[in-house]
């Protein structure tokens, strides 16, 4: 049984938000993914889906967008994004999905799960693309304390275990022309050596940061993986 990560689906089944005005990759992108996603991934698989889910600005308006991932190959681990306004607290959105029956997806929030050989943690995270604001800085700190909560549930799940814990963040963990973060600074606490994030688009491959503070950093965005989920086990 294998474990996949894939981020920003931006899916907008209910909503009037065509993808392709950001360029032709993105023509067909739903059918793209569901072709490529069930031909690497089987039902007894996990795939972790680091934010940027849905369009919608509320759950109604998710329904469709749910459904659509709900009928995809294996079980989903799905976080929050930038633009994932019809987040709710963890108990309505698990309401939602139980009583809409989409028995293959999950929440992650401040929490970890175990997938197969792997613990999986983490957050939506938070960047900015000059220097950061007051506000900006008084987002992160609470992003890095979410990242804290959710690595050290992961460290009482794996318990005795040499099961690695891999994180997961929506956004990149460093800004441009920066060094170290508060998100990074806990990565590197908790003995992270990978993670795995979404949020960037258009980007070339040579600007990326691919590691920082011993931590293997990997951006899965779905136009990125040209709508592949990427094995990590």
């Amino acid at each position: 049984m294998a474990v996949f990560t894939l981020a920003d689906l931006h899916l907008s089944f209910a909503v009037d938000k065509p993808m392709d005005i950001f360029g032709s990759l993105w023509e067909g992108h739903t059918e793209k993914l569901s072709e490529y996603w069930n031909y690497m991934v089987k039902e007894e698989d996990t795939v972790i889906v680091p934010g940027d889910i849905s369009w919608a600005m509320n759950v109604s308006e998710a329904e469709e967008d749910f459904r659509y991932i709900n009928a995809l190959n294996g079980k989903k681990i799905i976080m929050k994004g930038n633009h994932d306004y019809w987040w709710q607290s963890l108990k309505k959105l698990n309401e939602f999905i139980t009583e809409k029956g989409f028995d293959t997806i999950k929440f992650l929030h401040n929490g970890a799960y175990a997938a197969e050989n792997l613990i999986i943690a983490g957050s939506r995270g938070w960047a900015c693309e000059s220097s950061p604001s007051a506000e900006d800085r008084k987002i992160i700190a609470r992003e890095a304390i979410r990242f804290d909560l959710s690595l050290s549930e992961a460290k009482k799940l794996r318990g005795d275990s040499d099961r690695e814990i891999v994180a997961f963040s929506h956004y990149p963990v460093l800004s441009p022309g920066e060094e170290t973060s508060p998100i990074l600074e806990v990565l590197v606490k908790h003995g992270i050596k990978r993670l795995y994030y979404g949020h960037l688009h258009g980007v070339k491959e040579e600007r990326l940061i691919k590691k920082a503070g011993g931590i293997d950093l990997t951006l899965v965005s779905a136009d990125f993986r040209m709508f592949t989920p990427v094995r990590i086990n």
